[in-house]
């Protein structure tokens, strides 16, 4: 059974004591494909390490992260557009808006945002969408970009059932990780609409964590728990959930 791990932090500070041995566990379990979001420019030596320590399991993406779009902005996307432009990505991302935290700096993350899909666009790649308070923001953004070179996965989706749809037209896929394991994580409530299709894996590690370990470290190997919950909310096989999911991480990143 091989499981995709489609966005996963594992370069954080919360590794730096056992890395290693972590993404072992995960591998041992079948997580053997990791994809590696961006953050800024800040982690980019740890991404590069992560990858040289797992060539044939880590996948690295770049673009910088909403809530890291800050006065500096064009300084940062003139460094992701560097590296873009210096060596191979899967995708871009992530990237997005989040008015959680600030919402002073829509605008700004509004440019960023636009700017990154826009090379994405000329570098056929997929986007992976951050979205946090901010889906009016979101879909507005997505509205005026869509034609058919726009494609990618809505990070993290913790929408109601409209919006995964609205999401899925613009198509993208919809990251689903240890939010559907929760008491009130809401989404498991109506994921059995949503074709499995249109479903990738994801744990956002270290950040998280499914049901039992709520509240603690995420890590990789934790996926099999959302494959768990997803088997049930499909009443299908694990291994069908594995293998559709990861089926469909290879449509999203060509590999």
């Amino acid at each position: 059974m091989i499981i995709t791990d489609t966005h996963a932090h594992l370069y954080s500070e919360q590794f730096n004591d056992d890395r290693t041995a972590m993404v072992q566990r995960a591998i041992e379990l079948g997580v053997t494909r990791f994809f590696i979001p961006a953050i800024d420019s800040t982690y980019y030596n740890a991404m590069l390490d992560l990858e040289a320590s797992f060539p044939q399991n880590i996948f690295l993406m770049m673009g910088l992260h909403p809530t890291h779009v800050k006065e500096n902005v064009e300084e940062e996307l003139a460094f992701v557009k560097k590296c873009l432009d210096t060596r191979n990505f899967y995708a871009i991302g992530e990237i997005g808006i989040d008015l959680y935290w600030d919402k002073t700096l829509l605008k700004k993350q509004q440019h960023a945002f636009k700017t990154q899909i826009n090379w994405a666009k000329e570098k056929n790649l997929p986007i992976i969408i951050h979205c946090r308070d901010a889906f009016d923001e979101i879909f507005e953004v997505l509205e005026e970009v869509k034609d058919d070179k726009l494609y990618g996965i809505f990070h993290c989706f913790s929408g109601n059932l409209e919006q995964a749809k609205k999401a899925i037209s613009y198509n993208m896929k919809l990251g689903i990780g240890g939010v559907v394991t929760f008491k009130n994580g809401k989404i498991d409530q109506f994921l059995s609409e949503i074709p499995l299709t249109n479903i990738v894996l994801e744990t956002d590690a270290p950040y998280l964590a499914p049901t039992p370990f709520r509240g603690k470290r995420n890590e990789s190997s934790y996926i099999t728990k959302v494959v768990t919950k997803l088997a049930e909310i499909y009443n299908v096989s694990e291994q069908e959930i594995a293998e559709i999911t990861t089926k469909n991480s290879k449509d999203i990143f060509g590999i």
